[in-house]
């Protein structure tokens, strides 16, 4: 059974800038299980969202990859989502070098608006089904097929299961 006492969120706080696909010199907002965190963390939703006409057209998707070496540096404070919950043992950050990703997911697109009808779809996503699961030493960000200017706006909902 899950519980609520264990759920938490986190969302970059402004727009953010995005690197290009899979590069290690990463910001967006990434989401990192640090060794000896003694949990494992059930990623169950992702979303996102654009402030502004995108600079390019792209894909939006999730990346996995190891924490174990280059350890995740918090700039973000995940939130419990029962208020007054528990501290998240597991970390969050919208930017830093990061070990070599593999793309996990694709997730959804956005546009220019000066070449195409559309800006961004879709806006959130919902992966219970079958959820990353991060152990501890792995992490989980957001990709977009090119780097853009600051416009996307992400966010995180997971579950930490003790390990």
């Amino acid at each position: 059974m899950n519980n609520p006492e264990r759920f938490f969120s986190i969302a970059n706080q402004a727009a953010v800038a995005t690197t290009a696909a899979l590069a290690t010199t990463f910001t967006g907002l990434l989401v990192g299980n640090p060794l000896g965190s003694g949990v494992r963390c059930k990623i169950l939703e992702f979303g996102y969202a654009m402030t502004l006409a995108g600079s390019k057209a792209g894909a939006v998707g999730l990346m996995t990859g190891s924490c174990a070496v280059t350890a995740i540096t918090a700039s973000l404070t995940p939130a419990p989502i029962v208020g007054g919950g528990p501290t998240s043992k597991v970390l969050a950050t919208a930017g830093q070098t990061i070990a070599t990703p593999v793309l996990n997911r694709i997730c959804g697109g956005y546009g220019t608006l000066a070449t195409t009808t559309w800006s961004q779809l879709p806006i959130g996503i919902y992966i219970p089904r079958v959820p990353i699961l991060l152990k501890p030493g792995r992490y989980v960000a957001t990709y977009t097929t090119l780097d853009t200017t600051a416009s996307f706006i992400f966010h995180f909902v997971w579950e930490e299961v003790l390990d």
